[in-house]
């Protein structure tokens, strides 16, 4: 089913769903309603894959910022996180559909998806030291472990922005697309291919990269053994089995 909130929309097709976002400043409303909204997308079995992409800009500098206090900014900054955290450990991926500006709180929710897809218009940058501050949701953090401490600091100190074929060269985007129309069938492609997948196998396969990425190749190789077994309680082991055997696609349930 479909819905429209005040500052974004929710479009379900098939087995993906695509949220939109339908202004380009991240106001602490918008972040209740994409809290709300990912969390009903988490717990909805029918949504094996997400895109969030943008009208426009992807996201622009938050105005409120100016007026609020330092415990505000810090409440703010910790609502952001959790939605941040939200995107990486849902379960499921969340494809970034980049079509224009993607600028402070929209850099941190890119950076947060599994996947970043840019149109040729896409632009990245975190301004926010010509004004003072630092990034409010864990851009500063998750910018250095995907482009490396060098480069963060390059771009968080100048507040420079990076263009779509630089992003990509840099590591911070997977892909890009040759014309900003193809940028959404590119990514809904994606996302019909990885939905017909195992939707456990997939949650696991998320779980142990994030994990990985934050323990020893020890403790990562343990994890995954232990994922990897829990794969076999699943009916959808059998079900992907019985498929090759029978030459056909098969057709998992998530269970």
């Amino acid at each position: 089913m479909d819905s429209t909130k005040a500052t974004i929309q929710i479009d379900r097709r098939d087995s993906y769903a695509l949220v939109t976002l339908r202004q380009s400043a991240l106001t602490a409303a918008m972040l209740d309603e994409l809290l709300s909204a990912f969390s009903e997308l988490q717990n909805d079995a029918s949504v094996r894959v997400v895109l969030l992409t943008g009208t426009g800009s992807f996201f622009a500098t938050n105005p409120e910022l100016k007026d609020l206090s330092p415990e505000q900014a810090r409440t703010f900054s910790l609502k952001g996180q959790t939605l941040t955290r939200l995107l990486e450990t849902l379960g499921k991926p969340v494809i970034a559909a980049i079509n224009g500006l993607a600028s402070s709180g929209g850099c941190d929710l890119a950076l947060a998806c599994a996947w970043r897809i840019a149109a040729p218009n896409a632009a990245f940058s975190y301004p926010e030291i010509s004004s003072g501050f630092l990034p409010a949701f864990g851009g500063a953090v998750r910018l250095a472990k995907i482009i490396g401490k060098a480069r963060a600091l390059e771009l968080l100190l100048t507040g420079k922005s990076l263009f779509a074929d630089d992003a990509l060269n840099f590591g911070l985007v997977n892909r890009t697309v040759s014309l900003p129309e193809d940028l959404l069938p590119n990514c809904k492609t994606l996302a019909q291919r990885i939905s017909r997948n195992a939707p456990v196998a997939i949650k696991y396969a998320i779980e142990t990269v994030n994990f990985a990425a934050e323990a020893s190749l020890e403790d990562g190789l343990r994890f995954e053994s232990s994922l990897f077994g829990l794969c076999f309680a699943t009916e959808d082991v059998a079900e992907g089995t019985n498929a090759f055997l029978e030459k056909r696609q098969p057709v998992f349930k998530g269970r």
